[in-house]
């Protein structure tokens, strides 16, 4: 009979050996190709709204005397890697997954999957400008500055009180007769005229007509509403340029909104401290919860911050993520944007720059 030669253990682990690192070798050629359903959000870099960005003043302000300032007002970002045709692959969302200052989310949670890389940069930076326009008409709402709103209808809630009354293109010109120049002037008067509904004059195709529209009252706030959505057109008696083309979305509003009431105000609005924040803005400088809220503490902290404006929205977000050496503030509207940075810069004054206790956090309830 024949016998077959036994195999030599040496040539049998080499070649077992030989089969693992072709296994890793494919597993790592996977992880660099592969791609992953996951968007990755790591610190981006801050931009001081009261300096230069590229050479230019970063907030151009004209029509108005402006004066410089020494504070340094940063709004934050987030660089975002992967989203719509931009997968990342399996090793950097394994890493990012290692580091604490990223976070990997699903991408289908922040983005719809029929949206395309295109559709989503148009509508940040449709949301950029309208930030932009918000901020100048809070600066202004808060320095008691005069200026003129149009509110056209963009269209309607359906079987809302305003469904099949009011047309998209609509521009709103008066409430029971007295007229309508901001969004917070229509609010009051749906407040003031409650159930009833309102008589609205209304412009459509050159013509001004009176429309009979019921009103609804919002669970949620208590006040009372058309069912409509409306675009302001402001007319605003100073010119802001924003140089920062580079940037989208509308999470810098409040920051913007704030550069520019330092730009129209004499002195320093935080003495010569380095202030940082994030936040929306509406044109009556309410401030809005955004997302990436903690790469923004991590960016501001890498840039030498040592206060940051988060809107309250976000505080459940930012307990127990304050990297070391920031000093985090809650607002809610401009105002108290305005009124932290004008405590940090008398904190400023005071020997060993002072107690911001008393300040607003977003401690523990």
């Amino acid at each position: 009979m024949t016998v077959s030669p036994r195999p030599r253990r040496g040539l049998r682990r080499r070649s077992l050996e030989s089969w693992a690192l072709l296994g890793s070798a494919g597993l790592l050629l996977a992880g660099t190709v592969l791609p992953a359903p996951y968007v990755i959000e790591a610190p981006g870099p801050t931009f001081n709204t009261v300096g230069e960005h590229d050479g230019r003043q970063l907030l151009g302000v004209t029509g108005a005397p402006t004066y410089p300032s020494d504070s340094v007002l940063d709004l934050t970002t987030v660089y975002v890697t992967g989203g719509p045709n931009k997968n990342v692959n399996v090793l950097t969302v394994l890493g990012s997954w290692l580091d604490p200052s990223a976070s990997v989310v699903p991408a289908d949670s922040l983005y719809p999957r029929d949206v395309s890389g295109q559709e989503l940069e148009s509508a940040s930076l449709l949301a950029m400008t309208n930030s932009q326009e918000n901020s100048v008409a809070a600066a202004l709402d808060h320095l008691d500055i005069a200026f003129d709103t149009e509110l056209s209808v963009h269209g309607t809630v359906p079987d809302g009180p305003a469904d099949g009354v009011l047309e998209s293109g609509d521009v709103l010109r008066g409430v029971d007769g007295s007229p309508v120049t901001s969004l917070s002037a229509l609010k009051r008067a749906l407040d003031a005229a409650g159930e009833p509904g309102v008589r609205l004059q209304v412009e459509r195709s050159g013509e001004v007509r009176d429309v009979a529209v019921d009103t609804v009252r919002d669970e949620a706030s208590g006040n009372w509403q058309l069912g409509v959505f409306l675009v302001p057109d402001f007319d605003f008696p100073i010119d802001v340029d924003f140089e920062l083309d580079e940037v989208g979305g509308p999470s810098a509003g409040m920051m913007f909104a704030l550069g520019i009431v330092d730009e129209l105000t004499p002195g320093s609005i935080a003495g010569d401290r380095h202030l940082a924040g994030t936040g929306t803005i509406t044109p009556e400088g309410d401030v809005g919860p955004i997302g990436g809220i903690r790469q923004k503490l991590e960016g501001a902290r890498e840039a030498g911050a040592e206060i940051f404006l988060a809107p309250e929205g976000n505080c459940a977000e930012v307990r127990g993520h304050v990297p070391e050496g920031l000093t985090v503030v809650s607002v809610r509207t401009l105002d108290d944007a305005v009124a932290a940075a004008e405590a940090v810069a008398a904190a400023e004054a005071v020997a060993d720059g002072g107690d911001l206790a008393a300040l607003p956090g977003c401690a523990p309830r």
